[in-house]
């Protein structure tokens, strides 16, 4: 028998699937109905509101669709937005023996897009490593591309601060803070997002509560040490990303944000599309669609009006 606990809860798309939700998150922020992308006795998790064109959004670390939330809400109406949780975070289970690096995660995201939900056609939006693991997709299946939206974020080899960032984080001593004190959530995200969101318990609650044990906090440990010890894997996604060249391309950069919001990694960015549109958010940081949701539903309703 399916039995709950008090800090679990069915709410599911699919009134049969009884599959429930690992920890309650507030209504009014997150007023979404789950689904579940069942592979190997693994369910993943997302949101899919809305009928119209498809808008992917990703995520990265150490956030989960809660992160896009506002985004959902706002363009619902107009379009089909999926928003998935990676395997280790937000709803979405953890596969036995997983390692959390992008080129498994991105099996996952390619389980969803392309074989379950059979996507033919659709936007995506990316962000942190929502970012190099969704431009995996895009380059892999480009004419299945309309659109992107590219936001803090990047796509090759790690240099400068972005390199430095995962060297720090990569040593044993930020490896157990991440581990022991949910260091990624409490510390850095916390003190990354706009005050009126780190201030708000039910907002703050939702961000840490996928990670409750060590080891749950494993995948927000390996993100950052990805930054470099994926380089190869980095550097062959480069080389593919100007087959995207000629899309609608919008980009979203965080200005309180020098780690992926640089001026030398907006100019990468517009070397590589120089034909992209730019939002420029001095009062934004890392987390973009946290601190200025609006900025993506208008560079989604550009995209949009491009293909009518």
């Amino acid at each position: 028998m399916n039995k709950q606990t008090p800090n679990r809860e069915i709410l599911n798309k699919d009134i049969s699937n009884k599959k429930e939700r690992p920890f309650i998150v507030d209504k009014n922020e997150y007023p979404f109905k789950s689904n579940w992308f069942e592979k190997d006795g693994i369910s993943m998790h997302y949101i899919d509101e809305g009928e119209g064109i498809p808008i992917v959004l990703t995520h990265g670390n150490p956030d989960w669709s809660f992160l896009n939330r506002n985004i959902i809400k706002e363009l619902s109406g107009e379009a089909r937005v999926i928003a998935y949780d990676l395997p280790g975070f937000g709803f979405s289970d953890t596969p036995k023996d997983y390692g959390f690096t992008p080129q498994e995660h991105v099996e996952w995201i390619h389980g969803l897009l392309i074989d379950h939900l059979k996507l033919d056609k659709f936007i995506i939006v990316v962000q942190d490593w929502g970012g190099p693991t969704g431009l995996s997709i895009a380059t892999d299946y480009p004419d299945k591309i309309l659109g992107v939206v590219i936001s803090n974020t990047w796509a090759w080899k790690a240099t400068g601060k972005l390199e430095g960032f995962s060297m720090y984080l990569r040593s044993p001593e930020m490896q157990a803070k991440i581990l022991e004190e949910n260091f990624f959530v409490t510390g850095i995200m916390r003190s990354s997002i706009k005050p009126e969101s780190s201030s708000n318990k039910a907002i703050m609650d939702a961000y840490e509560q996928p990670f409750p044990t060590k080891e749950s906090r494993k995948g927000t440990a390996v993100f950052p040490a990805q930054i470099t010890l994926a380089s190869d894997w980095l550097e062959d996604l480069e080389s593919k990303l100007q087959i995207l060249q000629g899309k609608p391309i919008e980009f979203i950069f965080g200005l309180k944000d020098d780690a992926v919001a640089s001026q030398d990694i907006q100019d990468k960015w517009q070397t590589i599309y120089p034909d992209a549109e730019v939002q420029l958010l001095p009062e934004a940081g890392h987390f973009t669609q946290e601190d200025s949701p609006e900025s993506f539903v208008f560079a989604l309703r550009r995209i949009l009006k491009k293909l009518e």
